[in-house]
């Protein structure tokens, strides 16, 4: 069984979805939330969410916030000059002496590269194929230096595609954007988006300095299955087909299916007593339908 869920402070930095999700959770653990974002308007939103927000261009209220945190989790994505939580963050705990108990930076499992299909476990040398992945790959050697280098108690969180309500083939069905791209032999995990958030606390108490873990589901599948299921599922026409060079294909789309892998979440299971409350996307799917039926 996973450890009791621990009550931090948690210090977000990177206030979007995924790091909101993992906000309510802290705040649902009896925590408190401070999340970072350099838009005045969304931090303005993020407190009328109820959470702390401050700019993390602000270094009196970012040392603030590290001075606070019994935890820290990046989840901002890398930049051309590297990791900007890294180089807000790192100077901060220096310059108050902060000591966080955990501190997680969500990376992608695009540092695996394309496997043909084949199997990625978490200590299989990293053959990122895209910039972005080639920018994880770098963040993660750069935090896991820091922790070294600072004492500091610093996990990988490698993440798939992330779905969930507002987020995810049923959206795009039920407003007619959704398209199915069919690549043979192509195949990915997801992970909903409380799994990854259940994930990241599983591992707040039970940390383990330098682990990397994959948080992923358990059946990887082609994203075609998946649309067309959920097309039967809500009743709806299977979507029109096109070709992944289509204009209407994204850069962000077209990453998903330059790879081809099967994720194993094995090391999260058996160190961190961690088990997706969807272990499919079916799991996933139906259970938001069931909600938006009720």
């Amino acid at each position: 069984m996973p450890a009791t869920a621990p009550s931090p402070t948690l210090l977000v930095f990177g206030g979007g979805w995924l790091g909101q999700a993992a906000a309510r959770e802290a705040v649902r653990n009896s925590g408190r939330a401070i999340l970072t974002s350099r838009d005045p308007d969304r931090r303005a939103g993020l407190i009328a969410e109820g959470f702390e927000a401050v700019d993390p261009a602000d270094a009196d209220a970012l040392d603030g916030a590290a001075r606070e945190a019994s935890a820290v989790l990046v989840t901002a994505p890398p930049e051309s000059d590297g990791c900007p939580g890294l180089k807000r963050l790192v100077p901060a705990l220096t310059r108050t002496g902060a000591f966080p108990d955990w501190i997680g930076y969500v990376s992608s499992t695009a540092v695996y590269g394309d496997r043909a299909g084949g199997w990625a476990f978490e200590d299989d040398p990293l053959n990122a194929a895209s910039l972005e992945g080639a920018r994880r790959v770098r963040a993660e050697r750069d935090w896991l230096d820091a922790g070294r280098g600072m004492g500091l108690t610093v996990q990988i969180f490698r993440l798939p595609a992330l779905y969930g309500p507002g987020r995810s083939p049923v959206e795009r069905l039920r407003d007619g954007t959704a398209r199915i791209v069919r690549k043979p032999g192509q195949v990915f995990n997801r992970i909903q988006v409380e799994d990854a958030v259940s994930g990241l606390f599983a591992s707040m108490a039970r940390p383990r300095p330098g682990a990397a873990y994959t948080l992923c589901d358990d059946e990887p599948a082609p994203a075609d299955a998946v649309m067309e299921w959920a097309a039967q599922r809500l009743g709806l026409p299977r979507p029109p087909e096109i070709d992944l060079d289509d204009p209407a294909v994204s850069e962000a789309m077209r990453r998903f299916y330059r790879d081809s892998k099967r994720l194993s979440n094995a090391r999260a299971k058996a160190e961190l007593g961690w088990r997706p409350r969807y272990p499919t996307w079916r799991e996933g799917l139906e259970a938001m339908l069931d909600a938006a039926e009720t």
